[in-house]
């Protein structure tokens, strides 16, 4: 039974991914008459001749930038003011300035990682006109990005409209699937209403004060388009957020779907379906063997329940009962595995070596990923691979009938080493300083673990934590804000430079030197980079952290968390 439920949802997933793949390259790259057309006008009408024009991969960058800090400028405005906002019935004050900083980063970078519960700290204002909407054209910033990238991996030298690709891609795309995805939560029971907070009294004569709101818009496109976060501050663990086996499945169905009809959508551009079938194959191998081995790990008893009756069970600490261990775990790692970060269970109640699968598919960052960027972040390992297996076996490294050359090749490796940069250089920082020692639950390997956590979901724009850390302090809040929007927007613009250069070079005809790239030879090839890449880079990082806290525990040496 504990298989039931992850086989159901990966299943449904990978096979609902084909035809929305194909829905969304008709979406974002249809150039005939249409409905996506008919909105390209609509936006021109309004934007003027920027939004009307092609751009070149810097133009189409900057103009991804220039959006995103308006976006920022905006939501920044509003949190720190939402007192004197409408919208506001159970008067929520201003929110502090540094906290307000790392929001719009999280929200602008498609983060969502939060230092605040939502219904405590923001308004109804603040939670549809800055959260909502980030959810919304941050996603497509991420659509966008990739449908650039595959228009130059086509050979096309103008890679598009971003103001375009952006309206297409909310419009079209994440707005007709998350009200579908709202209506269906809604029939679940999930909260839909502008009132205020509701006042209870209880069988014993106390009042409560029950926190409801706009839920079930707010919870479909944080799925949908990978955000995460939560309206509530214990997120989809909340019975209003997430209130039965049926939004369960709906919730995580929705975090994996868009990320994987976003490779069905670059085999469509490409003109390649080989192409996108392996690199799915390879990411689907990836994201199946954190799910197997975290579903597995969950099964063993925890240290947190030793001497109480159910100290042999599976670990039940930190879980929704209503859903089991397996759902948390396989909700742990698609959640993670993309770039999602809402949770159904506590993370940081995870078994050590469970709790080491979402810290993996972090700083892998490719087993899916978040809708579009995940793609992206592959492209890197693909041209690595490409370039390494190239000159192992005295091929010319090419990719879809473009030469890779050293200039690829260093956009490539910058792009990569960008992301263990900031997960590395941060957990320096904060383990050996009061700014992250003092903050942490407990001293030892899982405090450690705390602090790796956190900077590695800021760095995979994720989102979720181990929530034993006392993050919401001026140094968190700038710190990881700052990694949050450099680990946006570096591995965007970087393969879009790339993707610029290929587009600008010659098709090379395909001869007997051409190494291939659509056969099962180069998966194995890509998905040994991956892991040979990752390991090289993260592997001290879960020997300190999890292995370190796992041997603790199973040598007797640490007690209950």
């Amino acid at each position: 039974m504990m298989w039931t439920l992850p086989i159901l949802v990966i299943l449904g997933c990978a096979l609902s991914s084909v035809p929305l793949g194909r829905y969304m390259a008709w979406a974002m790259n249809s150039r005939g008459p249409g409905l996506p057309c008919r909105l390209d006008a609509m936006v021109a009408r309004v934007g003027g001749s920027r939004c009307g024009e092609d751009q070149r991969w810097h133009r189409y960058a900057m103009s991804m930038l220039v959006f995103n800090a308006v976006m920022f400028t905006v939501v920044f405005v509003i949190l720190t003011a939402q007192a004197w906002l409408p919208f506001n019935p159970d008067a929520k004050g201003n929110m502090p300035a540094d906290l307000a900083y790392n929001t719009a980063a999280s929200f602008t970078s498609n983060t969502n990682l939060q230092h605040y519960s939502g219904e405590q700290h923001l308004s109804y204002f603040s939670q549809l006109f800055a959260i909502m909407w980030l959810q919304f054209v941050s996603a497509a910033t991420g659509i966008a990005g990739l449908t650039a990238l595959c228009r130059g991996l086509a050979g096309r030298s103008a890679l598009g409209n971003f103001y375009r690709d952006l309206a297409r891609a909310t419009v079209l795309v994440l707005l007709p699937l998350a009200a579908v995805v709202a209506i269906g939560l809604v029939l679940c029971g999930t909260p839909m209403t502008l009132q205020g907070s509701a006042v209870a009294t209880t069988l014993e004569g106390l009042t409560q004060t029950i926190s409801r709101g706009p839920v079930a818009a707010v919870v479909a496109i944080k799925q949908i388009g990978t955000n995460g976060g939560g309206y509530f501050g214990p997120n989809s663990t909340h019975p209003f957020e997430n209130p039965s086996l049926l939004s369960n499945i709906i919730e995580n169905a929705s975090i994996i779907l868009l990320p994987m009809a976003a490779v069905w959508m670059f085999g469509r551009i490409v003109g390649s379906w080989k192409q996108a079938a392996v690199v799915f194959a390879v990411m689907g191998v990836l994201y199946a063997g954190l799910v197997g081995t975290s579903v597995i790990t969950e099964q063993a008893p925890t240290a947190a329940l030793a001497g109480l009756p159910v100290q042999d069970a599976m670990n039940l600490e930190g879980k929704e009962l209503r859903f089991g261990s397996s759902a948390g775990a396989l909700w742990a790692i698609s959640t993670t595995a993309t770039s999602n970060g809402s949770v159904n269970a506590m993370h940081d109640s995870l078994n050590p070596l469970t709790g080491m699968m979402p810290m993996i598919g972090m700083w892998l960052n490719v087993a899916f990923g978040g809708v579009g960027v995940g793609f992206i972040n592959m492209f890197l390992y693909i041209i690595t691979g490409v370039f390494i297996a190239g000159m192992m076996v005295g091929r010319t490294p090419e990719y879809l009938g473009k030469k890779i050359e050293a200039r690829e090749m260093k956009l490539a490796l910058l792009a990569l080493l960008a992301h263990p940069l900031f997960i590395l250089g941060g957990i320096a920082i904060f383990a050996a300083t009061p700014w992250g020692a003092a903050t942490v639950q407990e001293p030892g390997p899982h405090g450690l673990s705390e602090i790796i956590y956190e900077f590695s979901s800021a760095a995979a724009n994720n989102g979720s934590g181990f929530e034993g850390l006392g993050d919401n302090t001026p140094p968190w809040n700038i710190a990881t804000g700052t990694v949050m929007l450099l680990a946006r927007f570096i591995p965007i613009i970087l393969p879009l430079a790339i993707a610029g250069s290929l587009a600008s070079k010659e098709r090379l005809a395909e001869s007997a030197g051409t190494f291939r790239t659509d056969g099962v030879l180069f998966g194995v090839i890509l998905t040994g980079v991956v892991l040979i890449v990752g390991a090289l880079l993260f592997l001290p990082l879960g020997v300190l952290g999890p292995i370190a806290e796992h041997l603790a525990v199973s040598g007797g040496s640490a007690g209950p968390r």
